[in-house]
């Protein structure tokens, strides 16, 4: 027998109780946190005391009495409206826990459907998730965006009351809280996770973070002008298209006479600023689909690696407890699970061309939401990962060669697709303030930030370059774009109207799901004993109940129709007072293929009576991602129960 490794048993071991704790209602104690909390894992000191603690103008730390959208918001603000919500709309909402966090933190998820109509399971649904990245905050803005429009449009909007009626929206806006936390209470930025990872591959974890060096709460940049002796290492020059001097362009080692640094000092000794920070791992390169292990991990040296991928795929509980929504609720036919900052809808393959893996049903589907996408954000980009977004500038733009497809591994979007069949989108937004090509140069990049920041930010995203003395580099300066609140999220008067857009993005496509609708159920007596009894329906959605890919990895069953009768009729097969002759199968259940958008159906049933004048029964279509249907049928005359 072979032996199963040590990692491979505690990821099955993880998931088994990700799925025993797949739904828990929500008591969580332990939040909202306070501002001293500290968490300790694996003898490591972590959470939001770990470093000093910081308030920036541009987030709401507190919830007030209304919610809008000119400041940020922390992860308790948020979470504080969501239980707002809860309590104001019982009849449409569920709030509750799906999982923890890395350091312990509740994840926080909420389902929202028109709990009258039936359970959320029976209903066609979407998922929306934002926070994934520790600092991509915007998505979780576009999360909470779209949760308020949801809930306050109900009962007022026809479509948004017919979409809460008839589907479930699933809505998580923080994945990571872990990371929003450490983004927003201190100076930190990390990648994605605060696990703690050897980004440097020396054998020490998160060595080397950053310095707020000057005091101001927030890790800009430094740039040195290179020693006579440091020429050939010099990998940056003053952007010449800037006549000011702001703006730094990395060139090849040696064509350049500037370093450019982030803020901080070498902590370890080993001659790099800032190069093992806090966490590195990448949830979303955790994914099961087309995992590869992480730098240096994978033995021969020949194969692909994928930086930040974790120790085995969904070795992380952010990571492990989407997918395992998912794979528990396959009635979810449309997903995007947001970063930022392209900005561009992005979507499958992360590994080859769109032609060569999906097919051509599915691909055209992708398409018509890619043009949908454009003309609601007006995003320059869509398409999949491997070709267009690698390739959406021609060339490179430090070495000059030309873009080429390049693979990313254990991405979303191809779990999405190739393992669970779905509209998979990981859209990101914002745009690092590169609103207009001011140069015709068909690029939008920092020069392009620099001038927008100026004519429309009041030059607010830009922090002059200032003199300072380093500990260790001597004179340097300090300065650059706000690596925040304008390169990685926009300047908060900007935030509602990119988190109102991607969130109309997503809206459009729950509008989308497929729908089974039953048309008719007639009865007729066909014989004295015998009733025949058709069902009708039609796919009333824009989506078929499963594309393609679906149906090839078999996450979605075919649409069934079933009669169903008290058991006392049925049982005792030839002798049985009520008898299914058609089909003439033993489940008794009819199998209908997949209905597609638009497509209408209809199956036969036929049912003899054997001694008895009559029954009542109940006919059930059942569709994995088209949801559940049953009306009731009445055979006969049978009698009134209160005569019995």
């Amino acid at each position: 027998m072979k032996k199963i490794g040590l990692p491979l048993l505690l990821a099955f071991a993880l998931i088994g109780q990700a799925v025993a704790q797949n739904y828990t209602p929500l008591n969580t104690p332990d939040w909202p946190e306070s501002d001293t909390t500290m968490y300790t894992v694996g003898g490591e000191r972590h959470g939001i005391s770990f470093f000093e603690q910081h308030r920036f103008p541009e987030v709401e730390y507190k919830a007030g009495d209304e919610l809008t959208f000119d400041t940020y918001h922390t992860v308790n603000v948020m979470y504080e409206w969501y239980e707002r919500w809860a309590e104001k709309y019982p009849d449409i909402v569920d709030l509750y826990e799906v999982a923890k966090s890395f350091e312990g933190r509740p994840i926080l998820q909420m389902t929202i459907t028109n709990k009258e109509t039936g359970e959320h399971t029976d209903k066609p649904a979407a998922y929306f998730e934002g926070g994934r990245h520790s600092g991509e905050i915007t998505s979780s803005e576009s999360i909470l965006w779209l949760t308020k429009h949801l809930l306050e449009n109900y009962g007022k909007d026809p479509e948004i009351t017919e979409l809460i009626d008839t589907k479930a929206i699933y809505l998580r806006p923080q994945n990571n809280p872990d990371g929003s936390n450490l983004y927003l209470h201190t100076a930190q930025a990390n990648r994605s996770s605060v696990r703690p990872h050897d980004n440097d591959r020396d054998g020490l974890l998160d060595e080397d973070s950053s310095e707020d060096l000057d005091g101001d709460g927030v890790i800009y940049s430094i740039r040195r002008k290179a020693g006579p002796d440091e020429m050939d290492e010099a990998n940056y020059i003053i952007d010449p298209r800037d006549p000011e001097g702001r703006l730094m362009k990395r060139v090849l080692a040696g064509k350049g006479n500037w370093f450019v640094y982030s803020e901080g000092i070498d902590n370890d000794g080993d001659g790099d600023i800032n190069e093992d920070g806090v966490g590195g791992l990448d949830l979303h390169r955790n994914y099961a689909e087309n995992w590869r292990p992480d730098v240096g991990r994978e033995l021969t040296g020949r194969g692909y690696t994928q930086y930040g991928a974790g120790d085995y795929p969904l070795s992380e509980p952010e990571s492990r407890s989407v997918v395992m929504w998912m794979l528990t609720h396959p009635n979810i036919s449309v997903v995007n699970s947001m970063d930022t900052r392209v900005p561009m809808h992005l979507r499958p393959p992360s590994t080859s061309k769109s032609e060569e893996r999906m097919y051509p049903d599915d691909l055209a589907l992708y398409e018509k939401y890619d043009r949908l996408g454009l003309e609601i954000t007006e995003y320059p980009w869509a398409g999949d990962v491997y070709e267009t977004y690698m390739t959406r500038y021609p060339t490179n733009r430090v070495t000059g060669d030309p873009s080429r497809p390049s693979p990313l591994f254990g991405h979303g979007p191809d779990f999405g697709y190739f393992y669970f069949g779905s509209i998979w989108y990981g859209d990101e937004l914002w745009n690092n303030g590169a609103m207009e090509d001011y140069n015709n140069d068909g690029i939008y990049d920092d020069y392009d930030a620099l001038q927008w920041d100026l004519r429309e930010n009041e030059g607010r995203g830009f922090k002059p370059w200032t003199k300072f003395d380093h500990p260790e580099l001597g004179e340097v300066e300090i300065g650059g774009f706000h690596p925040k609140f304008f390169s990685q999220n926009g300047p908060p008067w900007q935030l509602e109207r990119w988190a109102e857009k991607q969130a109309l993005f997503n809206l459009m496509m729950a509008k989308e799901l497929p729908q089974i609708t039953l048309d008719e159920v007639n009865v007729e007596r066909s014989e004295d004993n015998i009733y025949r009894i058709s069902v009708s329906w039609t796919n009333t959605g824009n989506l078929p109940v499963a594309l393609k890919q679906a149906q090839l990895v078999k996450i979605v069953r075919e649409d069934r129709v079933l009669l169903d009768f008290d058991s006392e009729l049925t049982k005792g097969h030839e002798d049985a007072k009520l008898k299914i002759i058609t089909p003439e199968l033993y489940d008794k259940t009819i199998r209908a293929g997949y209905t597609d958008a638009g497509e209408s159906q209809e199956v036969v049933f036929e049912v003899e009576l054997n001694g008895i004048e009559g029954a009542r029964g109940t006919v059930k279509i059942l569709s994995t991602r088209g949801g559940y249907v049953e009306e009731e049928i009445e055979l006969g005359n049978p009698p009134d129960k209160d005569e019995e």
